[in-house]
């Protein structure tokens, strides 16, 4: 029995050299499609890395910081409030775990009197697998990545991460430089990412019931006294939808209660008149059309 304990302690421990070795070098020298369980793409969708990269370059204090999805990064577009200085934090299925993470990394640089928090209902329900890659891979990692894979607790992200220190030790993407347009996205100094105008033309889309993740509304209160406590102002914002989306929601009076419980909460659905087709690329995304009106009625409130 202790000859076969011994062994199996060995191999653990060989396993905790090797496992890490082998999970960065198939990263380096094997086709993507060999390692389903690293992702990591430097450059990625959502222009994450131009707006790390501008945050780092920026001086604060700012007026206003918007934290949230893709549609913070999409619907804030910081050209719309003359007279704020303003940034956008904005990431692709951002939800409350990486918005610490940029909170704990970026706070003191940016300093923001006020903070527009975009609260999109299906943001409380993800894991953060999607935004966490996107963060790993476009930003340094530290202490913030390891504690947020370890809340996540996925394969993927474990990979990643280890391959992530990796870049980051051996500084492969030190000269790294993402175009300003990609496809139909263009990246817009101060965070926003301003898309080829196009116009929604339909969805079929199920009911939904809100039902948020325990850890990510503990991380969410963990933010917003954060946010208070530096004596700053949060105002949550839950950006305008297709009114075909926004009436799947079956409990959204819930929603607004427990949002409503935190601080200002605007929820922009029944601010702004908006239409579906006109306003919209898909059934959550505002075009730059709708973009526009929102902001104008935004803007209203930032004064």
């Amino acid at each position: 029995m202790k000859r076969f304990l011994k062994r199996l302690l060995f191999f653990l421990l060989a396993a905790m050299v090797v496992y890490p070795i082998l999970t960065v070098v198939s990263g380096f020298i094997l086709p993507k499609q060999y390692h389903p369980n690293l992702k990591y793409i430097r450059g990625a969708y959502g222009h994450m890395f131009s707006r790390i990269n501008e945050a780092k370059q920026t001086q604060g204090p700012i007026d206003v910081l918007f934290l949230g999805s893709s549609h913070a990064y999409r619907g804030f577009d910081t050209r719309n409030f003359p007279g704020i200085r303003s940034f956008n934090f904005g990431s692709s299925s951002q939800t409350p775990l990486q918005t610490k993470v940029l909170l704990n990394r970026y706070w003191s640089g940016l300093q923001p009197k006020k903070v527009v928090y975009e609260v999109f209902p299906f943001s409380f329900t993800q894991d953060g697998v999607e935004s966490s890659l996107d963060i790993i891979a476009n930003d340094k990692n530290d202490g913030n990545t390891i504690e947020m894979a370890l809340v996540v607790n996925n394969i993927k992200i474990y990979n990643t991460l280890l391959f992530g220190f990796a870049n980051d030790w051996l500084g492969r993407n030190n000269d790294f430089i993402e175009p300003v347009s990609k496809r139909e996205d263009t990246y817009i100094p101060g965070g926003f990412v301003e898309r080829t105008m196009e116009n929604f033309k339909g969805e079929r889309l199920n009911d939904a019931k809100w039902k948020p993740k325990e850890f990510q509304m503990k991380t969410f209160e963990r933010n917003i006294k954060f946010i208070k406590e530096q004596n700053a102002e949060v105002i949550l914002v839950f950006a305008p939808v297709t009114k075909e989306r926004y009436y799947k929601f079956t409990n959204l009076a819930y929603f607004d209660s427990v949002m409503s419980a935190y601080g200002n909460y605007y929820d922009f659905n029944k601010l702004v008149s908006l239409d579906d087709s006109l306003h919209f690329y898909d059934s959550h995304h505002l075009n730059q059309a709708g973009v526009n009106l929102f902001n104008e009625k935004l803007y209203e409130y930032l004064k």
